[in-house]
């Protein structure tokens, strides 16, 4: 328990952390579930880089910054296009197997992409096929070693540098000590925090508050990108319905057929994210149905079934054959743009600490992520991360504290969820945040002497809500994926990333 470096999560980006990490020390990889449950794993649209004929690195960057909507930080886009290509390479060798045209690599388009240039595995298992490379490419190096069921509850900081992690043990229920010489935050997202969400049970914002309670600085929480087509059914999870499904030609009806997207951008179905998430969201207002529908009736059961067998199996299981049926979807928040400000290196405010994947914000993805960019960001800024961390291999250990007692919010982790979705969810309002914003901070809070993950968990949601409330309020526009009625323009003086940290305001930097 006392590794060289510590890398929690166990998704795409702490896998690639953990193998560059291994050639200068001993490596401990903590999962809080299983290391097979990640956001990575459920990742089904595909990994987007510059490698077809037709293609090249600036296309990529172009496309990138501008769905980042005038928010993108060019030198980050700049490093993810330029090494995307090598990081592809790279999995291949560990073992990655993408789909082909015969020998060739077969590269898809998806919304706002110029060029087909998305890589799939399977169809529609493109993050559980990286992440299946990726662990058995770690597995195979002595230095790493593995710890499931492991909860990280705080840092332990000494002078404002991260020496360790507290973690409780799920299994037996005993905390342990984690000395390390530098620390890799690789926690994935935090879609739970709403009501509707893709994410899996996992994505409780638990890097970005645990980070937050340290003193690390929070950038760009407010961007949370609202997936436009989740599987709407009643008893069914929202399970993703991937980006892809329209690459291929899928369509956007209301109920009464009509194919609605048209009417409000010219890319139609193939507009950005934000764009089709808030459009939806506008024709169920003026139709007042529950959902819309996904049509891929027109590809055939045969075509769906193989290039999509993951999401056919998935929602015939729910009732719906996408082959021959009319697929319900609604919106369901998704990705998060923002968290822990780093560097290009993934280096935060608070020595020794380093984030990579979704729990980071380079600014790599702006105001709203390009499809397909988020698998690429995971790896490649991973290994930046894992690269700049090796200067700490010989570091002396530090002695920290005790973190101050927990408190955990007294209100339900479904009413908090639901505040967020009425509040804080895909359209916003000034008025309606501010009441979000007071609510979230007069809820109660006590000690749990015998707080179980679900608490961890709820006291996390608590704390991401808290800082999406704020930071949305703070940015009087709307751009990328916050959109808000009452400042429905972009304005030049939030052409900012905000930043804040606890016991502080909202800062534009």
């Amino acid at each position: 328990m006392n590794p060289d470096f510590l890398v929690v999560g166990a998704g795409v980006a702490g896998l690639r952390a953990a193998i560059e990490l291994a050639s200068a020390g001993t490596v401990l990889v903590l999962a809080k579930d299983t290391l097979s449950e990640s956001s990575s794993v459920y990742a089904q649209g595909g990994i987007a880089a510059a490698l077809s004929d037709d293609d090249d690195i600036e296309l990529h960057e172009q496309d990138t910054l501008a769905a980042g909507d005038g928010l993108c930080n060019p030198e980050a886009v700049r490093a993810l296009v330029e090494e995307g290509p090598t990081a592809i390479e790279e999995l291949i060798e560990f073992g990655a197997g993408f789909d082909r045209d015969g020998a060739r690599l077969a590269f898809a388009r998806e919304g706002a992409h110029s060029r087909n240039r998305v890589l799939h595995a399977n169809g529609d298992s493109t993050g559980k096929e990286i992440s299946r490379a990726l662990y058995a490419k770690a597995a195979s190096i002595p230095n790493i070693q593995f710890h499931s069921f492991m909860f990280v509850t705080d840092f332990l900081v000494a002078d404002g540098v991260v020496a360790g992690a507290l973690a409780v043990d799920e299994q037996s229920g005993e905390f342990e000590r984690i000395a390390a010489r530098a620390t890799l935050l690789a926690t994935g997202g935090l879609g739970r925090a709403f009501l509707e969400t893709t994410n899996p049970d996992v994505a409780t914002g638990d890097g970005v508050a645990t980070a937050w309670r340290a003193g690390a600085e929070i950038s760009d929480l407010e961007f949370v990108q609202f997936h436009p087509t989740a599987l709407h059914v009643a008893g069914a999870p929202r399970f993703l319905l991937s980006e892809a499904l329209r690459g291929e030609g899928a369509l956007l009806r209301n109920a009464a057929g009509e194919r609605f997207m048209v009417g409000y951008h010219p890319l139609a179905e193939l507009a950005p994210r934000d764009v089709v998430s808030r459009s939806i969201a506008a024709e169920l207002v003026r139709t007042g149905e529950p959902h819309v529908y996904l049509d891929l009736r027109h590809l055939g059961t045969a075509r769906v079934r193989d290039r999509f067998p993951r999401i056919y199996q998935t929602c015939l299981n729910y009732g719906v054959d996408i082959g021959r049926d009319l697929a319900p979807v609604h919106p369901a928040a998704h990705y998060a743009m923002g968290g822990v400000r780093t560097n290009l290196d993934g280096a935060t405010n608070l020595g020794r600490l380093y984030a990579a994947g979704e729990c980071a914000c380079t600014g790599v993805h702006g105001a709203n992520r390009l499809a397909s960019n988020s698998l690429l960001e995971g790896v490649v800024f991973g290994a930046r991360a894992a690269r700049a961390m090796l200067a700490h291999a010989s570091d002396a250990r530090l002695v920290a504290p005790d973190p101050a007692p927990a408190l955990f919010p007294d209100t339900p982790e479904q009413e908090l969820r639901s505040l967020m979705w009425s509040h804080c969810g895909i359209v916003r309002e000034g008025d309606s945040l501010r009441r979000a914003v007071e609510t979230l901070e007069a809820a109660p809070s006590s000690p749990k002497p015998q707080a179980r993950r679900a608490d961890y968990e709820r006291r996390n949601i608590h704390a991401v809500g808290r800082i999406i409330a704020h930071c949305a309020l703070a940015r009087q526009e709307s751009r990328g994926a916050h959109y808000r009625t009452d400042v429905p323009e972009k304005r030049a003086g939030f052409q900012r990333h905000s930043v804040t940290c606890e016991g502080a305001g909202v800062d534009f930097r």
